[in-house]
C-alpha cells in the first residue's frame, strides 16, 4: 500500500492487528515510518506478521494479549515508553441467532468490543497527557450504528456502543490535546468473512455494493492514516463510513 503519509519517530498500537482489517492496519502505519506494536489473541500470527515487516526495515513488535482481560491491558501499555496512536481493532462476533446467545457469548463480545476500550483509553491517558496529545482510534462498523445483519445483535449493540463512546470519549479529551474518532467498514474482505458464509454469499454482498466489490483491508487502514494524521488535526467525535456505498440506497431495488 503506497502512502503519502509520514509517521516517523511515532509510536502506534494495533489491537487486533494480526490478520484482516488490522493487519492492513498495522502495514499502512509500519510503511508509513512508525514503530507498531501488534497486540493480539493470537501471538505466533503477531509475531509472524512482525517478523515480516522487521525483514522489510520497517518495525514492528508482537505482543500477545486477551483484551478481554482488563489487567493485562494495563501492563501492556505500561510497557510503553510513549504511545501516539492507538487503535482498538481488536473485535469478536460469533455468528448466533438472538434466541440462542449466551451469557459468555454475550458478555466476551462487550468486553472485547466496547470494555476493552474503556480500559485502553484510560491506561493510555497518561502517556498521551505526558505528551501532550494523541489519537484515540476505533474500528466500529456499520452493523449496528447503520444497518443489522440477522445474528449479530450482540455484536451491533456493541458497535453502537462504540459509537457513543467515540462521540463522548473525544468531547472530555479535547482539552488534553487528544483526538478521538472511529472507522466505520462495511463488508471487508477478510478472514472473518468466513463466519458468514461461502464464497456465493460473498459474491452476492459485493453485487449489491454500489462500487460492485467487497472492501479490502487497506480500505479502512487509509482512513486511519487520514484520521491521525494533521490533515485531520480539525476532526474528534467522529466516524467515517467506509463501505463502498452499501448503506446509501433505501432498498436494494435500487440495485437491481
Amino acid at each position: 500500500m503506497a502512502t503519502v503519509f509520514d509517521y516517523g519517530g511515532q509510536t502506534v498500537l494495533v489491537t487486533g492487528g494480526a490478520q484482516g482489517i488490522g493487519r492492513g492496519i498495522v502495514e499502512a502505519f509500519a510503511l508509513s515510518g512508525a514503530r507498531v506494536l501488534i497486540a493480539d489473541l493470537r501471538l505466533d500470527s503477531a509475531q509472524a506478521l512482525a517478523d515480516e515487516l522487521n525483514a522489510k526495515g520497517l518495525v514492528a513488535e508482537a505482543r500477545g494479549i486477551d483484551l478481554a482481560d482488563r489487567d493485562a491491558i494495563g501492563a501492556l501499555l505500561a510497557y510503553l515508553p510513549r504511545l501516539d496512536v492507538l487503535v482498538h481493532n481488536a473485535g469478536y462476533f460469533p455468528l448466533t441467532p438472538l434466541a440462542e446467545i449466551t451469557p459468555e457469548i454475550l458478555e466476551r463480545t462487550l468486553a472485547v468490543n466496547l470494555n476493552a476500550l474503556f480500559w485502553l483509553s484510560q491506561a493510555a491517558l497518561p502517556l498521551f497527557t505526558r505528551q501532550g496529545g494523541g489519537n484515540l482510534l476505533v474500528t466500529s462498523s456499520v452493523t449496528g450504528p447503520r444497518v443489522a445483519y440477522p445474528g449479530l445483535s450482540h455484536y451491533a449493540a456493541s458497535k453502537a456502543g462504540v459509537n457513543g463512546f467515540i462521540r463522548s470519549a473525544a468531547l472530555e479529551l479535547a482539552p488534553l490535546g487528544v483526538r478521538v474518532n472511529g472507522v466505520e467498514p462495511g463488508m471487508i474482505r477478510t478472514p472473518a468473512m468466513d463466519n458468514l458464509g461461502d464464497s456465493l454469499l460473498s459474491a452476492r454482498i459485493a453485487a449489491a455494493v454500489p462500487l460492485g466489490r467487497l472492501g479490502e483491508p487497506q480500505d479502512i487502514a487509509g482512513a486511519m492514516l487520514f484520521l491521525a494524521s494533521e490533515h485531520a488535526r480539525y476532526i474528534t467525535g467522529q466516524t467515517i463510513i467506509v463501505d463502498g456505498g452499501a448503506t446509501l440506497p433505501e432498498t436494494l431495488a435500487t440495485l437491481a
